[in-house]
């Protein structure tokens, strides 16, 4: 297994300002850049120590938001490429569909790759609603350019014989021919960020590595369809490289601080859904059933009410609020207990993670969110530092094959009674 480490890189400094949206129209004379300066090169900090730690790296990216302060994941990477030795460095990712040129997106990328000697792993996430305004892109059929751009980036990182051109509805090339290429063939490994059965589909048709964030429980359901369609189209049964989870992640020396630890972290939802209602289901961002279904939650965007569903095992419902000065309305046992977060001693989060792994039937990439909210940085150090030690060895040893078996089984038994009703 491999453990990646995310933050979100969050200016805390602006999440008490009286706005109804901290993403798109949040003036920027509310961030200080000197505080900007501080969180910055912590977060970088903490992913260095990654690196002397054993953990593997993952960063994202998000535009005019207090809620992130990374405007390209390829510019940490960049930086933790020539200060990190043996980490892989994911980014999770870059939004192919709202950017203008995939093309100078593979050089970059190519770059990266070179420079970490064949570190790099590519997310390729469709992007949040809430992109759409500051990147000025058009919603409608965003899918269909993501899956275009998606094609012309793996093939401009791929190909070795000199230009070739790419003439679609969407982009128009006379000459793709990056330089460098990457270190990694036929090119870095392909991560996919999914909450849906469609997009569990199209991953597992592809072979790309399929992530769920914060899916808890329900996680399982699109890991079989992702294994459902990979069966599909004649592919192997995907193993555990074939699918990752990103959760939160308290761990202490007592349940005590672990659990102190996971809910400043969880600050994360008070905050990262704080969107004012027009940028959250702009015009043909969803496709018809998502957005009739969503629709009918009619859920209230913006300060008051805002909430993060999730649900325990045993099928209870949590609502986990946000809001200036409010609290989570649950507690870090409510989050443990819905699989959003892992969080107590080292024995507790490793036990708590591999019955994850166990119900999913095989996770080979684990995404911890070590840091978030509110947690100071040596509070972080600390975090890190005691999951480093006493869980990611066990971690590594587990043995899931017995899981990933009763998965296999429990697929094909579906396919075989499909077929035969």
């Amino acid at each position: 297994m491999r453990v990646y480490h995310f933050s979100e890189q969050a200016y805390h400094a602006a999440w008490e300002i009286e706005t109804d949206s901290l993403r798109v129209t949040l003036p920027n004379r509310h961030c200080d850049p000197q505080v900007a300066s501080r969180i910055i090169n912590e977060r970088l900090d903490e992913w260095v120590l990654c690196d002397e730690l054993g953990l593997d790296i993952m960063v994202n990216e998000h535009h005019s938001t207090a809620t992130c302060l990374s405007p390209s994941a390829g510019i940490p990477l960049a930086m933790l490429a020539r200060q990190t030795k043996r980490a892989r460095l994911l980014g999770l990712g870059f939004a192919v569909a709202l950017r203008r040129d995939p093309v100078w997106l593979a050089e970059e990328l190519a770059y990266i790759d070179v420079v970490s000697g064949g570190r790099l792993d590519i997310g390729l996430p469709k992007g949040a609603p809430y992109e759409i305004s500051p990147t000025n892109a058009n919603p409608v059929r965003i899918g269909e350019r993501g899956a275009d751009a998606h094609d012309l980036l793996l093939k401009a990182l791929s190909h070795q014989d000199g230009p070739f051109s790419w003439e679609s509805e969407w982009y128009d090339y006379r000459q793709v021919n990056i330089w460098p290429r990457p270190w990694q063939q036929p090119h870095p490994p392909i991560f996919v960020t999914g909450g849906s059965p469609g997009t569990a589909r199209s991953t597992g048709e592809r072979g790309h590595v399929l992530v769920t964030i914060l899916g808890g429980w329900n996680a399982q359901k699109l890991y079989d369809v992702y294994r459902t369609r990979a069966l599909e189209v004649g592919r192997p049964f995907p193993g555990i490289d074939r699918f990752g989870y990103c959760a939160l992640m308290g761990v202490g020396e007592t349940e005590e601080e672990g659990h102190r630890r996971l809910y400043d972290i969880a600050g994360y939802f008070r905050t990262t859904s704080t969107v004012g209602e027009a940028f959250m289901n702009p015009p043909g961002y969803m496709p018809p059933v998502a957005n009739a279904e969503w629709l009918k939650r009619n859920q209230t965007r913006g300060r008051a009410g805002q909430h993060f569903p999730a649900t325990t095992r045993d099928g209870r419902k949590l609502a986990i609020g946000s809001g200036a000065g409010s609290g989570l309305g649950v507690t870090a046992q409510d989050m443990v207990d819905a699989a959003i977060g892992f969080a107590g001693t080292p024995d507790q989060v490793y036990e708590q993670i591999v019955a994850f792994i166990a119900n999913s039937g095989g996770v080979g990439n684990l995404m911890i969110m070590g840091q978030g909210g509110e947690l100071s940085h040596a509070e972080t150090e600390a975090n890190l530092s005691l999951f480093a030690r006493e869980v990611l060895p066990r971690l590594q040893e587990l043995d899931q094959s017995e899981w990933v078996a009763q998965a296999q089984e429990r697929v094909e038994g579906a396919m075989r009674a499909t077929a035969t009703a």
